[in-house]
């Protein structure tokens, strides 16, 4: 990537000009290169960190998300300000949409449906995930068609992980994920540390060891360290991008211009654009999520080879998403509560993190200050999710009886105990949004429950719940909005 001075560029004329670097931006430049012509700006407004650069320093940037918004809520909000975006600090977590996803209001009467299905979008996922080798497993072509197959392999499952896929082969998967299985030209194989934000051994897919070809394009120009202010035109058409650059503003025309910052930043600048108005910064959002750890009988986990190994859909989809949200559940290969105390059982538990759905309200959203500046305003995750979550723990909490429609005892002994405690989410998700168990956690221990995911009795701690970064604004005025997926799995928006 050629170092240019952004201050060089006032007055340019540019055939696209897209704002962010990020997952959205990044993959719509890489194949906008591809079919048309011409020369492409992209405005950043933090600088590029190579990979030593962050582990050194123990960041993905040196402006932090918090000094770009302001907000009265004690939720956070983390997301990358640098070149590449939520490419540095994403976990790698990579599934896809569920095909019921793109059908919400039609099939459960609640949220919107996409104007596209999955199998409009399916080649595209196929050409994302070669791009990013994502590791994943076959037996995924039972909810997830493919055209193409996974790149690679499925990481290795623990041993509980085996157990649930042998029960539940219909709902239970490797997780699909970016970091790498087994080494390719650019990455080495995933080294399972658990640092996966900032990852040691440079294996998880990011801007700077996948698409660091495509910032270095002859027809590519990247202005560092400027902040997009906003766009100008008459009517529906757009001439102009301004951008700050070491507090002086700069003016670029262009043909084309793409919005690919994130779920703060491209609302806030649309309304400085004065193209606000409607449902332009309404419905900021997150999945809700909450750690639970499963105490085993004789059984030892952390054998996979990756920090997340399984993924269950057993809760995800069905007629309960017309009332609450669906359950994703991630069986991981991490320490998340620490190892067990007891001599002889360190390894005997299983951390798993149980992850709900969230529809958009309007009471969450994004404005601008008088300085210009983003504002967020977040209430609270809706009822919906909530009741989701509660679902999702009582279904995956306690039984001692058979999977789905098997005869047999599921072979996955744990105590037969109930509790919660105050575990802190360890930084996986955006930041905590409450405590969502019940203060009396004796409902989770009833029988009966947890059918659908096949748990046996097990001892629960439970975590203040976190969520995953999701974009959340509107597009319009000429503009073609992109998005970035950071944390997890999906990319969504107000309106698609």
């Amino acid at each position: 990537m050629r170092p240019i001075d952004p201050a060089t560029l006032a007055g340019q004329h540019f055939d696209t000009v897209v704002v962010g670097s990020g997952f959205g931006a990044a993959f719509f430049v890489h194949k906008l290169l591809e079919r048309r012509p011409g020369r492409v700006l992209i405005v950043e407004w933090g600088r590029h960190h190579p990979h030593d650069w962050q582990v050194a320093h123990g960041m993905n940037s040196a402006l932090s998300a918090d000094r770009t918004y302001r907000s009265d809520s004690a939720k956070s909000w983390h997301y990358t300000v640098a070149l590449g975006g939520g490419t540095n600090c994403w976990f790698g977590q990579a599934p896809r949409f569920h095909p019921s996803d793109f059908k919400l209001r039609s099939r459960y009467g609640v949220g919107n449906d996409w104007p596209i299905d999955y199998d409009e979008l399916e080649p595209y996922y196929g050409e994302a995930e070669a791009i990013m080798a994502i590791s994943g497993d076959p037996d995924m072509t039972a909810i997830f068609p493919r055209s193409t197959p996974y790149p690679q392999p499925p990481h290795h499952l623990t041993t509980p992980d085996r157990i649930m896929k042998k029960a539940q082969p219909e709902a239970h998967f490797a997780m699909p994920t970016a970091r790498a299985r087994v080494a390719t030209e650019q990455r080495p194989a995933c080294c399972a540390s658990f640092t996966c934000q900032r990852c040691p051994a440079d294996a998880k897919f990011t801007a700077n060891n996948g698409l660091m070809p495509t910032f270095g394009d002859e027809r590519v120009t990247v202005a560092l360290q400027s902040k997009a202010l906003r766009y100008e035109g008459a009517g529906n058409s757009i001439g102009a991008l301004v951008f700050e650059h070491a507090g002086k503003p700069y003016r670029v025309t262009g043909d084309l211009f793409v919005l690919g910052a994130n779920a703060i930043q491209s609302p806030a600048i649309l309304q400085r654009s004065s193209m606000g108005g409607g449902l332009t910064g309404k419905g900021l959002h997150e999945s809700l999520g909450t750690h639970v750890e499963v105490l085993l009988d004789g059984m030892n986990g952390f054998d996979g080879s990756t920090i997340t190994t399984g993924l269950n859909f057993g809760l995800y989809d069905g007629g309960h998403r017309s009332e609450y949200g669906a359950a994703l559940v991630y069986f991981e290969n991490r320490w998340t509560h620490g190892l067990r105390a007891e001599k002889g059982r360190w390894r005997q538990s299983v951390p798993l993190m149980i992850v709900t759905e969230d529809l958009l309200e309007d009471r969450n959203h994004v404005t601008v200050d008088g300085k210009g500046e983003a504002v967020v305003t977040f209430v609270a995750p809706s009822d919906y999710a909530e009741r989701g979550q509660v679902e999702g723990l009582r279904q995956a909490a306690p039984t001692a009886r058979t999977a789905p429609g098997r005869g047999h005892r599921l072979p996955l002994a744990a105590a037969d105990r109930v509790a919660s405690s105050g575990h802190v989410a360890d930084g996986r998700g955006p930041g905590d949004v409450g405590d969502r168990l019940p203060d009396d956690p004796s409902p989770l221990a009833q029988p009966g429950r947890g059918r659908q995911l096949g748990l046996p009795d097990m001892f629960l701690r439970q975590s203040q719940p976190h969520g995953r970064r999701t974009v959340a604004a509107r597009g319009g005025n000429g503009l073609k909005m992109v998005g970035s997926c950071t944390e997890h799995w999906d990319v969504a928006r107000r309106n698609p």
